[in-house]
Parts: structure tokens; C-alpha cells; sequence
């Protein structure tokens, strides 16, 4: 199987991501565009953030098995797509507190009020094909036991279930 594990930066991915390597072969994507300098450069309006060289990161990752975790997962090829989701004030408050700036804070907590990821998600995927898994106050064993029934398919698509507009 092929999934990917996408959200917004701070919804908890590499986290969940590193509790589920003890059952299965996880690649941290966003590690592997900088060890591997699978980027085409960077934006400057972004704080510097590398700009993901698609073409590269598809011939790097070859006929991949197992979890791609990034915020870019969604944009690969895939079996089933799982998107965390996390209370937009408390995901500001955590990539503040990992050094982000306020601006950049804010722009990831409005576009996780907007859906943004799980529109692309199920845009590129359908909502058949789409997990959303809400990781507010969650305690990530929990949240790595909700994808591990994904994997499983013992959890139905969910896409569409989790409402953040208010945040707005």
C-alpha cells in the first residue's frame, strides 16, 4: 500500500508518522528534499522555503511502498490519502512555538480553517479515497492507531467531516 500522510505544517504528521515506522516503512518526504536536493530552489517570499522539484522527488522515490508524511504527500501517486487536521488557533500556536514566524502562522492557520490540503486531497483523489482525521487535543497514539485502521480498512472515508470555518 501507498499512503500518504498530508496536512497543514503542524497538524502532527511527522510525529504520528514516527510512531506508525515501527510497523511500516515511512519516508519523511520534506527530510528527503533536503538530504537529497530534490528542490529547484528557494522562495524568498516564504521565509527561504525550498521549492519541491516534483519531477525529482517521483524519480527519487521510484516505486514506493509504504507512508510518504508531508504536507506535499497528497501530490503523489497514491493508494489512500489521510489528512490530519488540527484546531486552526492551536496549530498557530505550535509553529509559533517552533519558530515560525507569526505571518507564516497565521497563513497556515487560515488556510487550515480554509481546507485547504483536504480540497486538494480530494480534488486530486475523490472523497472515496480521502481519510480526515481531526488531531486537536489528541494524544498521537491515538491519531497513529486511526491511520493504522485506515491501513487496515477497518475506517470508512471521511473526507469533509471535520469544520474549522468558525476560525475565520
Amino acid at each position: 500500500m501507498r499512503l500518504a500522510l498530508t496536512g497543514t505544517p503542524g497538524t502532527g504528521k511527522s510525529t504520528v508518522a514516527d510512531l506508525l515506522a515501527e510497523d511500516y516503512d515511512v519516508i519523511h518526504l520534506n527530510d528527503a528534499i533536503r538530504e537529497h536536493d530534490l528542490y529547484e530552489g528557494e522562495d524568498p517570499d516564504r521565509g527561504g522555503s525550498l521549492v519541491a522539484d516534483f519531477d525529482a522527488i517521483v524519480d527519487w522515490l521510484g516505486d514506493w511502498e509504504g507512508i510518504v508524511d508531508s504536507h506535499l504527500a497528497h501530490y503523489l501517486d497514491a493508494d489512500e490519502v489521510v489528512v490530519l487536521r488540527c484546531r486552526p488557533d492551536l496549530l498557530e500556536s505550535r509553529l509559533t512555538e517552533r519558530g515560525e514566524s507569526p505571518e507564516s502562522a497565521r497563513e497556515n492557520a487560515e488556510s487550515e480553517a480554509l481546507d485547504v490540503i483536504l480540497s486538494e486531497a480530494v480534488e486530486r483523489f475523490g472523497v472515496e479515497r480521502v481519510y480526515e482525521i481531526d488531531t486537536t487535543d489528541r494524544d498521537p497514539e491515538a491519531v497513529a492507531d486511526d491511520v493504522r485502521a485506515v491501513i487496515a480498512g477497518d475506517r470508512d472515508p471521511s473526507a469533509g467531516t471535520v469544520d474549522f470555518t468558525d476560525y475565520l
